[in-house]
């Protein structure tokens, strides 16, 4: 039997609330906000890897997988960049935002209604995007098993994702949730939440070494993310295959 990665309720959650993807203002409004750093962090750390002196598309020629691609969010600005992207979803609903908003955009990017575990294509990606989506999986050790087969061999491979403690509880359920209202209430399911050392153990298993780990954390006076040493709720991390 083939191993499945998708969680029926989490795919049914987002699936209910797909048409909002692109509104700033609306249920994806928290992903709106924190979208800006989330493209800045990705797009510094494949120059660097990269050497790549800064021009207006950087990320010209390099190939990337997005996975749990939403909307298109963080597909779209990748494209912008100059990648050639690839998106996937295990959300029809989902794809089909993206596709539809594809046509205003006028990019080019592939968007496939497939887990990487039933994704059925040749290629072998520069990057893969596993940002936000981890904590939705079914198998979070199939799933890194899964993504990792379509990252070619000293590809960079960024999974951000919430850590699990009490204060990500406190912040990301409790407050963003059920005080603050910024996301739908049982957005979050907190016993998927990972700590940065089983992640660092599964991605090991799967040839991937980590490069680098940042927390990220919000100011509520600003209004703003910013990337830290603070990984208690938020954290962001570059894996590189070997």
């Amino acid at each position: 039997m083939e191993n499945n990665t998708i969680n029926k309720k989490e795919i049914e959650k987002f699936t209910r609330i797909a048409e909002e993807w692109w509104n700033p203002n609306g249920k994806f409004k928290p992903l709106h906000k924190f979208n800006p750093i989330r493209i800045k962090y990705i797009r510094d750390t494949i120059m660097s890897e990269y050497k790549i002196k800064n021009d207006n598309k950087p990320l010209k020629g390099l190939r990337i997988l997005d996975i749990g691609c939403g909307g298109g969010l963080l597909s779209e600005p990748m494209a912008k960049l100059g990648a050639e992207v690839t998106g996937i979803d295990a959300s029809y609903k989902n794809i089909e935002v993206a596709k539809h908003h594809l046509k205003k955009s006028k990019l080019k990017i592939k968007y496939y209604n497939a887990s990487p575990e039933n994704l059925k294509i040749k290629t072998k990606f520069d990057i893969i995007l596993n940002m936000e989506i981890v904590e939705h999986v079914d198998d979070v050790e199939t799933f890194i098993k899964e993504s990792s087969k379509f990252l070619r061999k000293s590809g960079v491979m960024f999974i951000a994702t919430l850590n699990k403690t009490l204060k990500s509880y406190l912040f990301a359920i409790i407050g963003a949730e059920y005080i603050l209202k910024w996301l739908p209430i049982g957005t979050h399911d907190w016993e998927k939440f990972i700590k940065p050392e089983y992640l660092i153990k599964i991605c090991k298993k799967n040839s991937l070494t980590l490069k680098k780990i940042d927390g990220m954390t919000f100011n509520p006076i600003l209004k703003k993310w910013s990337v830290s040493n603070d990984k208690s709720v938020n954290y962001i991390s570059k894996f590189k295959k070997v």
